[in-house]
């Protein structure tokens, strides 16, 4: 755990990439045992869902049960469309969001301003997709300065999800983003980095938090097959894996007054 100073108000939860079914089963499981303890109570749960129907996509009924079970803000990524019925509700589910850095055409936003349980605090969510070994999105970089200021209007607190897969692009983007936003939360790989800290403008920093799934798998994904794809280099369709489930997060703490981090801390739960 890497510390700042003790001056900490602020509690906000986010959790890495959910995949499939045994995720789902895992958030609600961790969250329904940390509501039961007082000095774990959260301002805010963010969530990277984006793999949490059958691996890939998001249904109504998945994002109902997240919500439901107290989640605040729901974030995606490249699969954000795997599934056609996310088009029924996506403009008309303020907690749901997909990278900004999309066309400005596409359904959906980019970024979304949501109230704590108690509806005493708002925290602005940023979901941003990388450019490098990924699909042809905008510039992130140029779409994250452009959203910081119509955020901060409202609130000091602000997160980013980054989805993307190159660490140097997520790197470079926590030093760009450092003492603008809150923090910067890497997803996209499934595994859980072990750099996260924060950075010397305030600024929580980790290159990826990690998958909430199985993981005796390959990345949440079948492992037999997936590895007979290696082998025969031949299309298959990964189902998800069921076993050693558990919850990668982590707990960011931020100083009440500024919206600046005080800390980041790993959390790793299994099933």
């Amino acid at each position: 755990m890497t510390t700042r100073n003790v001056n900490i108000k602020m509690k906000i939860l986010f959790i890495g990439d959910v995949v499939g079914n045994p995720g789902r089963k895992a958030v609600t499981e961790y969250l329904k045992q940390i509501d039961k303890t007082p000095e774990t109570t959260y301002d805010f749960v963010v969530v990277n869902a984006e793999n949490a129907a059958g691996g890939k996509g998001l249904t109504f009924d998945i994002v109902d049960q997240l919500l439901a079970a107290g989640v605040t803000a729901i974030t995606t990524g490249n699969h954000v469309w795997a599934q056609k019925e996310i088009f029924d509700f996506v403009d008309t589910t303020p907690q749901l969001i997909r990278p900004a850095n999309y066309p400005a055409d596409v359904p959906g936003r980019g970024f979304t301003v949501v109230d704590s349980a108690d509806r005493k605090t708002k925290l602005g969510v940023i979901n941003l997709a990388g450019q490098i070994f990924m699909n042809r999105y905008t510039n992130p970089f140029h779409a994250l300065d452009s959203i910081i200021p119509e955020l901060k209007e409202e609130t000091p607190y602000v997160v980013l999800d980054f989805h993307a897969e190159a660490t140097s692009e997520k790197i470079a983007m926590g030093w760009h983003a450092d003492g603008k936003v809150s923090a910067v939360i890497g997803t996209h790989t499934h595994v859980q980095t072990a750099d996260e800290r924060v950075l010397p403008q305030g600024t929580a920093y980790i290159s990826d938090v990690g998958m909430t799934g199985p993981h005796d798998s390959v990345i949440g994904s079948r492992r037999e097959q997936v590895i007979e794809s290696f082998l025969t280099l031949m299309p298959a369709r990964f189902g998800v894996a069921k076993d050693n489930v558990r919850l990668n997060a982590v707990h960011i703490e931020l100083n009440a007054e500024t919206g600046l981090a005080e800390s980041i801390k790993r959390i790793q739960y299994q099933l």
